[in-house]
């Protein structure tokens, strides 16, 4: 970590005083080496260690090293090996850790296996497993260099069938929103958790070769704003134009501009909702209209702003009206009550219905992964894909 913010502190004086802005690095190629020799010979090359919250609230974990033997510490300095193959269930009991038949006093538990692998409840992982005590239960967090992270991450995040510029795009995204994000569950005791509320992370059998390769490809690489990581945030598809920032969370951030893409009005969807369905919905949450009689909003045009429309088209307020008032709320309050794909939408009332027709999926802001595809499928670079999501972004090689 120290040898990370040190490099990252080189760059920024480098980068502060270097011109354009905008300047772009290629990463050298990554030297050719089987899957197993490449984790084994360097992974002290893969980047500075994040803290992923496997589980919390757990009564008893299974736990056991892969390819080869481990050793289980706690910070109390009581150890006890781990056989290769051998699967230890772990509990907590009166201020001690059971490692199968071994009483390990402590309060926390580490578990080092010597090949970096290791199957917790019969899901393998790279890196080492730590347990606490906490709450209720026993709190699993996997420690993994950045870039054995992304292994599973990008996979998971992208189909691996897709041109190898974009998933090089995706995964300096990845890396850079992994580096910003440490400490996101810093209250739980991690830095980032395995749902789609960080990014996605299943281990090592989500991996695939392919975006292994643009993994590997990209190491190093990262998107900074400031000589900071930035937040990179990505979403499906942007309907032909992404959303500034501050038209989906209300801050301005200089680097998550609106940016059209080519076409526009892609992915279409349509969504009919009952009048009655609409209706008990918004009075669950606290919003009785009465019977609906009038939806207010003006007609979708991708790329073109309106009173109630951002620059990108997008919703930014929508009012219905029934029998007992009106109420307005956000775009993105339409699409988390009635579950639609995107705020790039219309509406027309019906006698009984309403039904919604948009474009795109997600939030906007970001990469659009369906854009980055298309420009991929163009012969634009990784480098091009990013500078054309990420305003004003440097993107930097730090060395591991």
């Amino acid at each position: 970590m120290r040898r990370f913010l040190l490099a990252l502190l080189a760059a920024t004086l480098v980068l502060s005083a270097a011109t354009p802005a905008m300047a772009r690095h290629h990463a050298p190629a990554a030297p050719k080496a089987d899957k197993a020799s490449a984790v084994a010979a360097q992974p002290a090359k893969q980047g500075p260690d994040l803290r992923i919250g496997l589980a919390a609230g757990q009564g008893s974990v299974t736990i056991s090293p892969a390819a080869g033997k481990g050793l289980a510490r706690t910070d109390a300095g009581k150890s006890v090996s781990l056989a290769a193959g051998q699967s230890y269930d772990v509990r907590w009991q009166n201020g001690s850790f059971l490692v199968g038949r071994e009483k390990l006093r402590g309060e926390i538990l580490t578990i080092r296996p010597e090949a970096a692998e290791f199957s917790l409840n019969g899901r393998r992982y790279r890196g080492a497993l730590e347990l606490r005590h906490r709450g209720a239960g026993l709190t699993a967090v996997n420690i993994v260099p950045v870039d054995d992270y992304l292994l599973s991450v990008v996979p998971e995040e992208m189909p691996t069938d897709w041109p190898a510029e974009a998933l090089k795009a995706q995964s300096v995204a990845a890396r850079s929103f992994a580096l910003k994000s440490r400490g996101r569950h810093a209250a739980e005791g991690y830095d980032l958790c395995t749902t789609t509320h960080c990014q996605l992370y299943k281990g090592i059998a989500s991996e695939k070769t392919a975006s292994t390769a643009a993994v590997r490809a990209t190491r190093g690489e990262v998107l900074t704003y400031g000589g900071q990581p930035i937040e990179a945030l990505f979403h499906t598809d942007s309907g032909g134009m992404t959303e500034s920032s501050e038209d989906v969370w209300g801050s301005h951030v200089p680097y998550l501009r609106a940016v059209r893409d080519t076409p526009l009005g892609t992915m279409p969807w349509t969504k009919t909702v009952s009048t009655a369905d609409l209706e008990q919905k918004l009075a669950a949450k606290g919003h009785n209209i009465g019977r609906l009689r009038a939806v207010e909003l003006s007609p979708l045009a991708v790329g073109r702003a309106a009173k109630d429309r951002t620059a990108s088209g997008r919703v930014k307020a929508m009012t219905v009206t029934g029998t007992k008032g009106s109420v307005t709320l956000s775009g993105a309050a339409w699409r988390s009550l009635l579950g639609l794909k995107s705020t790039l939408f219309s509406a027309k009332l019906t006698k009984d219905s309403v039904t919604f027709t948009g474009f795109g999926a997600g939030h906007g802001l970001g990469i659009s992964q369906w854009g980055a595809e298309r420009l991929a499928g163009t012969g634009k670079s990784y480098a091009d894909i990013l500078h054309h999501y990420y305003t004003g972004v440097t993107l930097q090689h730090n060395s591991y």
